[in-house]
């Protein structure tokens, strides 16, 4: 018998590329449109494997019914696992692995991308031209040459989206807590304090990871100490940002500008067609609201060479698995 995985959460590019490169390994595959939650477990029955999204629920029954079903591996299409119960998971004997990196490029580039469609107003100009309005007044921008960018972490997105913002002759600033000197050195970046950056940049991008530590990282004291008007861009993960604080310095001016592809409580909406309805989140409809707000669906990653990759590696990752061979991807409790 075919070697059998279970697919949630799964839209029709997910079938496609999926399929595409299943060609070079045979498993069999099952897509479910419905987020994985307790609800819907029961069709883990059968199953070898099990391969979720950032939008499923793998917390302790979940996990606990899997196992009970036979499934001993949850393959992530995805790099974070905060919506996995690891301690479950490894009480109940079930392998945990993910796609730790797509295509940086992918995310280093949307990054880039919302930047300059704050700065130079193109949503509102292309509205206004559709519209039959010429009219420039509104649309004053700035030259990102010469300017600084804050950047928090500096993984293997950040590194790339640094390489483009010097190529705009841009200053860089950036915090982690593990900092890459060799890098600073050949790439004339500046490593500093999480203060001096916010008191210094005029763009600050978020790309560290999501952690007790890092949870509201922006919030109504950090936003206090930056400069006036200061663009927030985040490809990373919703909860870096406290929502309210980052409304209320919209509000106040002290911020001039934010580019989202994360939203905390993005589950509820994003990769969803919500069009035929009313968006009862209010803290979302107010970001909504605001000209010099973006919010995308966390589309950061959307590009076909990740799409390629996710599917690779993920099913890379469960051949492995199937095979005994070292899990180099996996997720355990205690070394993450």
């Amino acid at each position: 018998m075919a070697y059998t995985i279970a697919f949630f959460g799964t839209k029709p590019y997910d079938e496609a590329s999926f399929n595409e490169k299943n060609k070079e390994f045979g498993f069999e595959l099952r897509f479910f449109k419905g987020h994985l939650n307790r609800h819907n477990v029961l069709l883990t029955q059968g199953v070898d494997a099990v391969c979720i999204f950032v939008n499923d629920t793998a917390d302790a029954e979940v996990i606990k019914t899997m196992a009970a079903n036979g499934v001993k591996l949850l393959a992530l299409r995805c790099a974070g696992y905060n919506n996995v119960d690891l301690k479950a998971a490894a009480e109940n004997g079930v392998t945990v692995v993910r796609v730790p990196a797509y295509s940086p490029y992918a995310v280093a580039e949307y990054t880039v991308a919302l930047m300059l469609s704050l700065n130079r107003k193109i949503p509102r100009a292309s509205w206004r031209t559709r519209d039959g309005n010429f009219s420039l007044h509104g649309l004053l921008g700035f030259d990102m040459h010469g300017k600084t960018a804050g950047i928090i972490g500096t993984g293997k997105i950040a590194k790339i989206l640094i390489h483009i913002l010097k190529g705009f002759g841009m200053n860089i600033l950036a915090y982690d807590l593990y900092p890459d000197y060799n890098f600073a050195r050949e790439n004339q970046i500046i490593y500093t304090t999480l203060d001096e950056l916010y008191h210094s940049s005029d763009i600050i991008s978020l790309h560290c990871p999501l952690t007790e530590q890092t949870k509201y990282l922006i919030n109504d004291y950090s936003i206090s100490k930056m400069k006036d008007g200061v663009m927030i861009i985040n490809t990373g993960r919703g909860q870096l940002i406290h929502t309210n604080a980052l409304i209320e310095g919209l509000k106040n001016k002290k911020i001039g500008s934010a580019g989202l592809d994360v939203y905390e409580e993005e589950s509820e909406y994003f990769y969803e067609d919500k069009s035929d309805r009313i968006i009862d989140d209010d803290v979302l409809a107010r970001l909504l609201s605001f000209n010099n707000v973006i919010v995308t669906s966390h589309q950061a990653f959307f590009t076909r060479e990740a799409l390629a990759n996710i599917a690779a590696t993920t099913l890379e990752n469960i051949r492995d698995f199937k095979n005994l061979k070292p899990l180099v991807n996996e997720v355990k409790l205690g070394n993450t």
